[in-house]
């Protein structure tokens, strides 16, 4: 009885599923794993003097344990998936307190965790999509009569977690932080004189840290050097990626052709998209962004379709994310800001960025779900 139970079980879920969607994101991470056979294998074996496939088969298993977990999230009960969220949630963030004290340093960053049973985790990644549904839990609960309570509890949540990247310091997920808890304030109808006034303050605040407190002076300085290039000492991998972007042309060097990944450290995961164009040019890159577009269109459609504030927000708010990742990346390797040290969503190399990607796909999936 119950093998007929959890067949019927995994049919419903089946059946229900937007397989368009599932379709995208599985195209994205195959597109991903390409790139990584073909434009990382140099990199393995020149620098670390191994198997040339190092690289591609440890993403190869990311992406399978992100399947999984895809699976999980979307198959989760909705009202078990909240309550668990919650509880990951915290769980998350008390590991992103953990990173100044026990922290791995790398480069001047505290970012990561090395724990025995994961190794180079970035704590950060796991927060991001359960803040997204946290943040909507509140401002959706109905238990918060006024506004201006949800209002300041979100904040408030949003501040620690913002300080808490600052201490690292990690500007780039600092403002994807930011820039989503401003998106999910403004659709959920607060006034709009307000929200700005908020934000231009939270902005000051962030360019005094920048330029006024000595821990923050490299931030300072890579803003310097993208406003005047000429003067700036911070610009080479940005430099490199513009020079490999431009010597691709539309049709690319040709596999295994290209030179930035030997030259930009971490070109499989900040610069991906400046290495993929180098050699297989700037149509590929086109392809991959109609990619995206398709699969923001593809949710906000549904968001359109859909009654539920709370998953209106989440939905928002979980693309909102993936889009805002992926302008920051992209905006980064054409020289649109200054250098981050942000991931592509799907197509990057990195344990952490994968697995986080895969939670939101998860879901995404799970709450655009035909319900019966």
């Amino acid at each position: 009885m119950n093998k007929i139970f959890n067949f019927f079980s995994y049919y419903q879920w089946w059946k229900n599923l937007d397989k368009f969607i599932l379709s995208i994101i599985i195209t994205l991470f195959c597109v991903g794993l390409f790139f990584s056979l073909v434009s990382t294998s140099l990199i393995a074996s020149d620098k670390l003097e191994t198997n040339s496939y190092f690289f591609f088969f440890k993403h190869l298993i990311f992406v399978l344990v992100g399947l999984i977990i895809i699976f999980i999230f979307s198959f989760m009960d909705q009202k078990f998936l909240y309550k668990f969220s919650i509880y990951i949630f915290f769980f998350s963030l008390i590991m992103l307190f953990l990173v100044p004290i026990v922290g791995i340093e790398v480069k001047g960053s505290k970012r990561w965790l090395d724990l025995f049973f994961l190794p180079r985790l970035q704590p950060i990644e796991f927060v991001k999509p359960f803040f997204i549904i946290v943040l909507s839990l509140i401002i959706t609960n109905e238990k918060f009569s006024h506004f201006s309570l949800k209002f300041s509890i979100s904040l408030l949540l949003t501040l620690l977690i913002v300080s808490l990247l600052l201490i690292q310091p990690d500007l780039g997920q600092t403002l994807l932080i930011g820039l989503n808890w401003v998106i999910l304030i403004f659709i959920s109808g607060v006034n709009l004189i307000f929200l700005s006034t908020v934000s231009l303050i939270g902005v000051t605040l962030l360019l005094y840290i920048a330029f006024f407190i000595p821990k923050f002076e490299y931030i300072k300085n890579r803003i310097l050097s993208f406003l005047d290039a000429d003067k700036g000492t911070h610009n080479f991998q940005s430099d490199k990626a513009i020079e490999s972007i431009t010597s691709g042309g539309f049709f690319g060097k040709g596999i295994g052709e290209g030179t930035l990944k030997n030259r930009v450290p971490e070109a499989h995961t900040d610069y991906i998209i400046s290495v993929i164009s180098e050699e297989f040019g700037v149509i590929v890159i086109i392809l991959i962004l109609i990619l995206f577009l398709t699969f923001i269109f593809s949710v906000l459609k549904k968001v359109n379709n859909e009654t539920d504030n709370k998953i209106k927000l989440i939905l928002v708010g979980s693309i909102s994310l993936i889009l805002i990742q992926t302008m920051i990346h992209i905006g980064v390797n054409i020289r649109l800001f200054p250098t981050t040290g942000m991931t592509l969503p799907f197509l990057s190399y990195g344990r952490s960025s994968i697995l986080s990607v895969s939670i939101l796909s998860g879901i995404i999936l799970n709450l655009t779900k035909r319900r019966i």
